[in-house]
């Protein structure tokens, strides 16, 4: 059956206000470096567009933006390291938006919400289903067949229960009926590699985690989470998920930078001027997006928010069936019966 996500939206008097607040802010000159701390390993989704995106901003900013790795908990070392820091707006994360807006209902970080954060949204990013090169599998009908018959016997690289590739094959398993065993890795780019490699079976992340490997003949893409084919220059079509599973629930995952709401209101003021500027025309975002099979989508703000709310709809009620959720993503304003945002 096919499953919905509804989004209400709502203009209260406190958005307007915050608005008006940011606009009227005076410009923020930082006087030192900023840190920014990607909660997962060199070379993976979350990585390799912070690092697009991060001379953009320094340069904009006129202070160095470095790009700290801090991999462990599924991105929830990273996160916390953030959230502990000073709110003064020299700290920031870079994560899948789901991840922050979620680690609540896994159980990873304990009251935290989508709205600890303001949201600056670079690209949106599709798993894909990959094998080693030599791998018996040539499509995903006959990988789906041995995960139904021995799934326990089949590895599947991911970065984590809470990765884009932890959540796909969850969600995979969910819709397909087969159980798996998952590897993990310290990021996307390293599950990718062990897969190419032979250490695993199969892989889950993220087409731009593995496009090289596609495209170096050293992976074999079966599948794109999507409900149209994946075009990568180089490389047939990646024919659509719902080729295989027609009914399963699909939705958009961004990809972005993130600053605590709480900083100075002239931090942020100045953030979302660049962002408007600088990142939402950057010519070499849109050649990552372009070369690495992710979709150029920056926002920021209520925008941004918006357009996030529905996949981290259907991650938290995703993990809430199937029995993975520590806490009901009702604590943190998600209604699952409804698959809609509720007040919190």
């Amino acid at each position: 059956m096919h499953r919905t996500v509804r989004l209400l939206l709502t203009c209260s008097a406190t958005t307007v206000l915050l608005g008006t607040t940011l606009t009227l802010a005076q410009e923020w000159q930082p006087d030192r470096p900023i840190n920014l701390i990607v909660p997962w390993g060199a070379g993976g989704s979350t990585d390799q567009v912070t690092r697009v995106t991060a001379p953009i901003l320094a340069e904009a900013l006129g202070v160095d933006v470095v790009v700290v790795n801090q991999p462990g908990a599924s991105g929830a070392i990273g996160t916390q390291e953030v959230l502990n820091a000073p709110h003064d707006g020299y700290t920031w994360t870079a994560n899948a938006i789901a991840n922050n807006a979620t680690y609540a209902v896994s159980g990873l970080l304990e009251d935290t919400s989508i709205d600890d954060w303001h949201i600056y949204l670079s690209v949106a990013n599709v798993p894909v289903v990959s094998v080693p090169a030599d791998s018996k599998f040539t499509d995903f009908g006959q990988l789906l067949e041995a995960l139904k018959a021995d799934g326990n016997n089949v590895t599947i690289a991911t970065a984590g229960i809470t990765s884009s590739g932890g959540t796909a094959l969850a969600a995979l398993s969910a819709e397909g009926g087969f159980d798996y065993n998952m590897i993990t890795y310290d990021g996307g780019g390293p599950a990718a590699i062990a897969t190419a490699s032979g250490e695993a079976m199969a892989t889950t992340q993220l087409a731009v985690e593995q496009t090289e490997l596609i495209r170096g003949g050293r992976l074999r893409a079966l599948a794109v989470l999507s409900d149209k084919p994946l075009v990568l220059d180089g490389v047939d079509p990646i024919p659509p998920i719902t080729n295989w599973l027609p009914d399963m629930a699909l939705a958009p995952d961004y990809f972005g930078i993130f600053v605590p709401s709480d900083v100075p209101p002239e931090v942020l003021a100045t953030l979302d001027r660049i962002w408007a500027d600088k990142v939402m025309n950057a010519p070499e975002l849109k050649a990552y997006a372009e070369n690495f099979g992710a979709v150029f989508a920056p926002s920021y703000g209520a925008e941004a928010r918006a357009l996030a709310m529905p996949v981290v709809i259907l991650e938290a009620c995703d993990a809430l069936e199937r029995g993975e959720a520590v806490k009901d993503p009702s604590s943190i304003g998600i209604d699952c019966a409804s698959r809609s945002e509720i007040a919190n």
